[in-house]
């Protein structure tokens, strides 16, 4: 139930009376908007005033990140990023930003774990079978990823190239929906990407999971080992979203907006539209979400460095 138009306005006087824009760092249609415009409603439903959804992609979303790290910190701009937000500056020699000193932290948003699956062709019933498999083959079989320096594609050099040595080509793609389309006509039969982009495809039976990367199984599917059953713990890696100001916006600001994310994230009818897609609302604090994103980094920071990988 929404809050009666005088608890609105008190709250708003609060905060402030200007247009809000909502920064996304990629197009239209993606996680990032569907979550960024459940947000813009609902916080113009909760404080009053107009909160709308700006869309820049572009650059691994570091164009769009640069500009909201530069825009007035006078809480009319409000960031929605996911993990990219502290990859992008390991894997790029120079970003217009600094993740830790360029923005204040809100709240985690959602959460989503990552999943291995395979083209139902390839003749594995679970983890071990396919490093096995690809051990075996060297240079045979490949791998689709959403881009080059994506997590997904950092995942699997962990994986295959670090942990187990595997010779297995690399395809990026631009984005997450041409990347499971090469999975689907099995041209790139081998998969390490978020819940909601490969759920609708595993319950079909078009693709197969072999393990969800994260410590606990996930509810959506309940038969899956977790990637330290399935033989590769300490492998956990997730997708995570959080909103975030310009640094130096006034504390009293970035409370309000904790409180307002902690309230939307918990409603009814936005858990249930999470749920549908394969989001898992996951709150915190500023401070939580720091730590949460200097062990994003530590972890992301051993690979790209151990692997070498860059982007001028």
């Amino acid at each position: 139930m929404g809050i009666a138009a005088a608890d609105r306005t008190a709250v708003a006087e609060t905060y402030t009376s200007k247009p809000v824009k909502l920064v996304v760092p990629y197009a239209p249609g993606g996680p990032n908007d569907l979550v960024a415009r459940i947000l813009a409603q609902k916080l113009a439903e909760g404080l009053g005033g107009s909160f709308f959804v700006e869309n820049t992609a572009g650059a691994g979303g570091t164009i769009a990140t640069g500009q909201a790290a530069n825009a007035a910190a006078d809480g009319t701009t409000i960031l929605v990023a996911n993990q990219d937000l502290i990859v992008q500056p390991i894997i790029k020699a120079k970003v217009p930003y600094d993740p830790f000193k360029s923005f204040t932290p809100v709240s985690l948003a959602v959460s989503a774990p990552e999943m291995i699956v395979v083209h139902p062709s390839l003749q594995v019933k679970d983890l071990k079978g396919l490093v096995a498999l690809l051990k075996a083959n060297p240079g045979k079989y490949s791998y689709a990823s959403p881009g080059y320096g994506t997590t997904p594609h950092l995942a699997c050099v962990w994986l295959f190239n670090l942990e187990n040595g595997i010779d297995v080509t690399h395809v990026p793609f631009q984005g997450a929906a041409p990347a499971v389309q090469s999975v689907l006509a099995g041209q790139t039969p081998v998969f390490h990407n978020v819940l909601p982009a490969v759920a609708p495809h595993i319950r079909a039976g078009t693709m197969r999971a072999l393990a969800v990367a994260s410590s606990n199984r996930t509810p959506y599917f309940p038969d899956v080992p977790t990637i330290g059953e399935a033989g590769y713990p300490g492998h956990e890696v997730g997708f995570w979203m959080g909103v975030f100001v310009p640094a130096g916006t006034p504390k009293d600001l970035v409370d309000v907006l904790n409180k307002q994310v902690a309230r939307i994230m918990t409603l009814p009818d936005v858990k249930e539209r999470m749920a549908t897609i394969g989001f898992d609302p996951t709150l915190s604090t500023s401070d939580e979400l720091i730590d949460h994103m200097k062990v994003e980094t530590d972890k992301w920071s051993k690979v790209v460095r151990q692997a070498n990988i860059k982007i001028d």
